[in-house]
């Protein structure tokens, strides 16, 4: 990697940490092109690449949170139980089954876009009325696993998931956003050690890039404190609009993909 990979990846961590952690969101899977279309990080590398970059930036936003008390809710706890084991099968059958990204990409766009569609119409023009009820325990947890499992396979942590489908049952954006980042930086580590050690017992570019994934985790670690530190000062207005707008762009930059 020469140093100008390098500082790009550390810019580019940088910029999207702190644009999405406010709303729960890690930004690997805003990440995830820039490595494979500027950065040239190969196919299968470029998921425990990301998991890497989570793994690294994590801890920036969650020290935050720390401070201010945020991860002690029950609801940390939960997302934490249900995503950890299914990054761990989520990389196996990345290693061992090699899933086309076309259907994924494809389901997780017409998940999101609505989604995030449904949840900016929502916060303009609120309904009237009682406000949806919150997952059950069960449900939250469960939900956790099957996001997971996806995080797992294609690398993206898993609160870009997250965050809209919690916060469109109901959740506030303040409450989620501390336990989906503890919860996405959990299962990266999983999930980095279960590539690590697969790469072992499989063929081709299956080992992250470490230099790179550590350039961008840098860049990761600063903005994410950053946005951490901003999440205060945002209304959960915005907050809510943020997150709608984020899921949207997800989804529409998977379907470019699968269609591209």
């Amino acid at each position: 990697m020469t140093w100008s990979t390098g500082l790009a990846g550390l810019a580019a961590g940088l910029v999207i940490s702190v644009a999405t952690t406010p709303a729960g969101v890690s930004g690997a899977v805003f990440l995830l092109p820039v490595q494979l279309s500027v950065l040239g990080v190969p196919s299968p590398a470029v998921t425990p690449t990301n998991l890497l970059f989570n793994v690294v930036a994590g801890p920036g936003a969650l020290l935050r949170h720390h401070r201010a008390g945020l991860l002690r809710d029950p609801l940390t706890r939960r997302l934490v139980s249900g995503t950890l084991p299914g990054v761990v099968v989520g990389a196996a059958v990345r290693v061992f089954a090699v899933p086309g990204a076309t259907v994924f990409r494809l389901l997780t766009a017409v998940l999101l876009v609505p989604l995030g569609l449904w949840l900016i119409r929502r916060t303009v023009r609120p309904a009237r009325g009682a406000g949806d009820a919150e997952p059950s325990p069960c449900a939250v947890t469960g939900m956790a696993l099957a996001v997971g499992v996806v995080g797992g396979v294609y690398g993206i942590g898993g609160g870009s998931l997250l965050g809209p489908l919690l916060v469109g049952r109901g959740m506030s954006v303040a409450r989620v956003a501390p336990a989906a980042l503890a919860s996405t930086f959990v299962t990266s580590v999983a999930g980095a050690g279960a590539f690590a050690l697969l790469s072992l017992a499989g063929t081709g570019d299956v080992a992250p890039d470490w230099y790179l994934g550590l350039a961008c985790g840098l860049g990761g670690l600063i903005g994410g404190y950053l946005g951490a530190r901003l999440q205060p000062c945002l209304p959960e207005t915005g907050l809510r609009l943020l997150l709608g707008c984020l899921a949207t762009a997800v989804g529409l930059l998977h379907a470019v993909q699968a269609l591209g």
